[in-house]
């Protein structure tokens, strides 16, 4: 008998595996309000130098084109009270010596009061610092991912799934709090950067507990509601960031929820799958009998005991013992040839994806609406991804994605700027591609590896894909020099790696192999004749 089979014995899909599915959800419809976040709290307001005198029109300020608009960089040194008069000709305005603006900005206000642009004067000069502050919190996610790792995987006795996901909600509510205070930009940064530790912690050890504790035949369910939650999370970021102009006041309404979060997780168990693993099989029974205790099958609980856990854990046990490491991943010839064929496919889609959720200003429409519609385009996505990988297959599904995106994006290059409807529809289309890629790629992922590295591989998966996220905002700040580089790059990232995806081999209807050299063996057969 195995833990799944244990767990069924003990009540299965029961009250206490429903309450998890309930409690351990919730935290995530506000990750994706921390991930996306900076599209309201660092949006870019329309801005002119600020002049003293309060005046309809501003003398001070130089003026662009046929439009009259103030130019956001630059004023005129001396006062041209000529521009008072709307019959006056003036010309060769160019001509006209100008200084940078010395008394600071004014700021539209109109759409939102506050922002971190308009607190710490992040324009002209400075409006490099807004991408930079993505990047800094998108490090803060990796650092996370690599540490959360290396703490679940700790000696025993030390960490477990449980102890960790308390701390990150108390880690995420403090930091998240503290960021609504930050007295300067700096402060903001380092804040940022804590929250996006934590962000990892909730994502990669409240999804392990629930699905350790969840039975095989409905992890997939589970697995799904997650992912839908953090969907949903973008149609709430953009309903109270719509309620909510200040910057300050959105970041700590999306941050204060993480305090009761930790309140009713210290009511959690522990993973008793890890407790073995860990040598205290003593608090597993325990932990289990609890669990069935709260499914009413306390008989089944009264059974379980040290020695019965233990000789239907033996495969588990071992399987923990066996030493593995990065090395595992480069060291045979195919599993080298997945390694390096996922690790595109993860950076790529990552990448992508926050070259077009960060940059929704751009679109030049309602940003509250381009977000509700960058969330909703998720459902049919994801849901043509899922019968597209049970039917078809997942290479034939990552790889169709990956370019459909790509090209959805360079098309945009070739689209004139008056037709943002076509441009926005284009988008939509690249981001829906991008999120069934994600879809895809996580069961691939777990597929392609066998189960003694697959932990090591989702690191290493996911660890490309958070230097995505960070190079994402790096390279928006392209366009400063090549307006339409940016989209280049975005672009031809998912079409290098959908090539590179069809080089992975099949896994639809293919039984898991059981060791690296049977995986090396099955997967050496399937590619030799996939290449006939």
């Amino acid at each position: 008998m195995s833990f799944a089979e244990l767990l069924d014995h003990v009540g299965g899909m029961g009250r206490f595996q429903i309450i998890y599915a309930i409690l351990l959800p919730i935290p995530v419809f506000m990750l994706a309000s921390h991930n996306l976040l900076q599209n309201f709290t660092a949006a870019t307001s329309e801005h002119h130098c600020h002049v003293h005198i309060n005046i309809n029109n501003t003398p001070y300020t130089n003026l662009t084109g046929n439009n009259q608009q103030p130019e956001k960089y630059h004023r005129f040194v001396t006062t041209q009270w000529q521009l008072l008069d709307s019959n006056a000709t003036v010309t060769n305005l160019t001509e006209l010596e100008t200084e940078p603006c010395a008394d600071g900005w004014a700021y539209d206000k109109s759409i939102f009061t506050s922002t971190i642009i308009t607190e710490w004067d992040l324009v002209c000069d400075s409006r490099q610092l807004k991408q930079m502050a993505q990047s800094i919190y998108m490090a803060g996610i990796l650092a996370g991912d690599t540490s959360s790792l290396e703490l679940s995987l700790a000696p025993p006795n030390l960490f477990g799934r449980r102890s960790l996901v308390i701390w990150c909600y108390l880690q995420m509510a403090v930091t998240g709090t503290s960021t609504a205070f930050s007295p300067s930009f700096t402060a903001y940064c380092i804040f940022r950067f804590l929250t996006g530790m934590a962000f990892s912690g909730i994502a990669m050890n409240g999804v392990s507990l629930s699905v350790e504790q969840t039975p095989t035949r409905t992890r997939a369910v589970v697995g799904t509601m997650y992912g839908y939650c953090y969907t949903i999370g973008q149609f709430i970021l953009a309903g109270v960031a719509y309620v909510i102009s200040s910057w300050r006041w959105l970041q700590l309404v999306v941050s204060l929820p993480y305090f009761i979060c930790f309140i009713y997780s210290w009511w959690f168990a522990e993973s008793a799958r890890w407790l073995v693993i860990a040598g205290r099989p003593d608090e597993a029974v325990k932990q289990l009998q609890r669990m069935a205790s709260m499914n009413r099958k306390e008989e089944e609980g009264d059974r379980l005991d040290i020695e019965v856990l233990r000789s239907n854990m033996q495969k588990e046990t071992a399987s923990a013992k066996s030493s593995h490491t990065f090395f595992d991943l480069v060291r045979t010839p195919v599993v080298r040839r997945i390694s390096f064929c996922l690790c595109f496919v993860w950076f790529s889609s990552s990448f992508a994806f926050y070259g077009l959720a960060m940059d929704l200003q751009n679109f030049g429409v309602n940003i509250f609406l381009i977000q509700l519609v960058f969330g909703a385009v998720d459902f049919p996505a994801k849901f043509i991804s899922v019968l597209t990988v049970g039917f078809i297959g997942r290479r034939f599904t990552q790889t169709l994605t990956l370019i459909l995106a790509g090209l959805s994006i360079l098309a945009n290059i070739f689209v004139p700027q008056d037709l943002k409807t076509l441009c926005i529809v284009l988008a939509v289309i690249g981001k829906g591609c991008l999120a069934a890629s994600f879809n895809c790629v996580v069961l691939y992922t777990s597929e392609l590896y066998r189960t003694v590295i697959r932990q090591t591989g989702m690191g290493l998966s996911n660890t490309m894909a958070c230097l995505g996220s960070i190079l994402a905002p790096l390279v928006k700040m392209l366009e400063e020099y090549i307006p339409f580089l940016p989209l280049i790059i975005y672009g031809a990232a998912p079409i290098i790696s959908g090539i590179a995806a069809t080089f992975l081999p099949e896994t639809l209807n293919v039984p898991l192999p059981g060791t690296i050299e049977e995986l090396e063996t099955r997967l050496v057969e399937s590619i030799g004749r996939q290449e006939e």
